[in-house]
């Protein structure tokens, strides 16, 4: 993007520097109008599904990437999100009254784990995350009482209430892509706002050595908390969208592979890098469903995921701050090679 805007400031030198974003935004808006009733429609869902795992991603970040919490059980509260938000509107409630109930859940479950479990560090912290999220889905998948089980929700004769905003009943995957845009652009702002403050460059602190932010007076613990739930507001939010535009969930959806998704489109982005999460989530997100479609009924759909799985190798040998980095986290990596 840096060396896009030099190249266009060379070429007038009184050309903003949003314009390369804003013209980028602009095409994102347009695209699924133009695409719509073409025989490329379903790349509005794949855009789609990119953007909740952008947001997720994005979610996570708080506390992979800025505090260096290793979160392996994230998408149980994604879980949380979208069985609360589904149960609710079985009910009758509103979008807006289930997403809200899917963040505050979400979050209430979230502080409850974090008070217990944050006094533990890396390898420790990590099987605890992961076993909590593991729980949490066998929990959906016997509470036959409440969430059906694994035959998911709704139950027979039940359904979903449609998203209902501004008068404005969605229905269509373009629809769904525009409400999971603005949300994705909502969470980059508030993600670089708390980057920027002095929130965001104690979490930091924290990522580069923990005992010594704390012995400059830094209270490690409330920090690490309220990354640990802030970034659930994020997993609620995706989990209603999610169970709102499925119209359907099943403990299926919520599984551990999706956690180490997330966590790997951080780390091949660009830990503690926004640009770098969106750009992870794009290629290991997008790229995937992009080449299943692609080589249908081609002998080399069999082979799509070792040609993945090579290149994410690669980027992370020679890559290991990230495609992406944020310019904080590019240091931090060149002075500890320095060092060694």
């Amino acid at each position: 993007m840096n060396f896009f805007n030099s190249q266009l400031s060379t070429l007038n030198p009184q050309l903003p520097k949003w314009l390369p974003l804003g013209l980028l935004l602009a095409v994102l808006l347009i695209f699924p109008i133009i695409i719509e009733g073409t025989s490329y429609a379903y790349l509005s869902r794949m855009a789609g599904l990119v953007g909740l795992y952008a947001l997720l991603a994005l979610g996570l970040n708080f506390t992979l990437g800025y505090v260096g919490l290793f979160d392996l059980g994230y998408i149980a509260f994604y879980a949380i999100g979208a069985y609360t938000a589904a149960i609710l509107s079985i009910n009758g409630y509103s979008f807006l009254a289930s997403t809200f109930a899917a963040i505050v859940v979400s979050v209430f479950v979230r502080l409850l784990v974090g008070v217990t479990i944050l006094r533990l560090r890396g390898d420790y912290l990590a099987i605890v995350t992961m076993g909590f999220g593991e729980i949490t889905r066998i929990v959906f998948n016997n509470w036959d009482s409440l969430t059906n089980g694994p035959k998911g929700l709704p139950s027979v004769g039940e359904s979903i209430r449609p998203v209902k905003i501004l008068g404005m009943t969605l229905v269509t995957n373009t629809h769904y892509y525009y409400l999971i845009a603005a949300s994705v652009i909502l969470t980059i702002l508030v993600s670089q706002r708390l980057e920027n403050s002095r929130l965001g460059r104690a979490w930091v602190a924290i990522r580069e050595d923990e005992v010594a932010a704390e012995l400059t007076g830094l209270a490690v613990a409330r920090l690490k908390l309220g990354a640990f739930v802030i970034s659930a507001v994020f997993a609620g939010l995706a989990g209603s969208i999610f169970a709102h535009w499925e119209r359907f969930v099943t403990p299926e959806s919520f599984v551990f592979w999706e956690s180490i998704l997330l966590i790997s489109m951080i780390v091949t982005g660009g830990m503690g890098s926004i640009r770098g999460v969106i750009l992870g989530a794009v290629l290991l997100g997008g790229v995937p469903q992009l080449l299943q479609a692609a080589l249908v009924g081609s002998r080399f759909i069999d082979y799509r995921y070792f040609f993945f799985g090579l290149v994410l190798v690669l980027a992370v040998l020679f890559r290991p701050q990230g495609l992406w980095p944020s310019k904080r986290r590019q240091v931090e990596i060149l002075e500890t090679e320095y060092v060694n």
